[in-house]
């Protein structure tokens, strides 16, 4: 394994909130994954046994959320402190964001069920996928989107105001405000 990391004295996790490569062992990232995992049943729990408490440990959980968003659990996050949540967006089930750079959602999103915001890149480079190497991208979606059930955006993925993203798009490039956008891979198929 190549030292790629001489001379620099960041932990793997200072590397990757910097958007650089690192090795995803961290032992604060790993403490701060399994919080998020605890949070996460938490929250399903509470969505079914104590609704009224379950807002609190979504807080918790997230790193913003806005007034009157709403998540339907399950929800799976690898953090929750990297992700912002705008007012009054909701979101299906199964929301799947790996937060290992920032995601940010704006306001009065739609969100449909299934849909995976992944942060997360691999190197190209065979050796640095051998020694497990990672870095990570963020994902920005503008105010008023909706994402169709089953979308999948990709890492370093901007989504302009008003857009919509139809069922089961993979969004690999950033799409501009007020368009519709279909397919693997997403493409504009008309302005609004």
């Amino acid at each position: 394994m190549s030292d790629y990391f001489a001379g620099d004295p960041r932990t793997n996790r200072e590397r990757m909130l910097a958007g650089d490569l690192y090795i995803a062992d961290d032992p604060e990232s790993g403490r701060l994954a399994q919080r998020a995992v605890e949070l996460q049943e938490r929250y399903l729990q509470a969505s079914v046994e104590d609704p009224d408490n379950a807002r609190s440990l979504l807080e918790e959980l997230i790193g913003e959320l806005g007034e009157g968003a709403y998540i339907k659990p399950p929800l799976h996050v690898d953090y929750g402190g990297q992700i912002s949540i705008g007012a009054r967006t909701f979101i299906n089930y199964n929301l799947t964001a790996l937060d290992v750079a920032r995601i940010s959602i704006g306001e009065d999103c739609q969100i449909g069920p299934n849909v995976q915001l992944l942060t997360p890149t691999h190197p190209l480079d065979p050796q640095q996928r051998r020694d497990k190497l990672e870095a990570a991208e963020p994902i920005m979606i503008g105010d008023n989107v909706w994402l169709g059930g089953g979308v999948i955006v990709l890492p370093g993925v901007t989504i302009g105001d008003n857009t919509v993203v139809g069922a089961g798009a993979i969004v690999s490039k950033s799409l501009p405000a007020n368009v519709v956008a279909l397919g693997q891979p997403a493409k504009v198929v008309r302005e609004l």
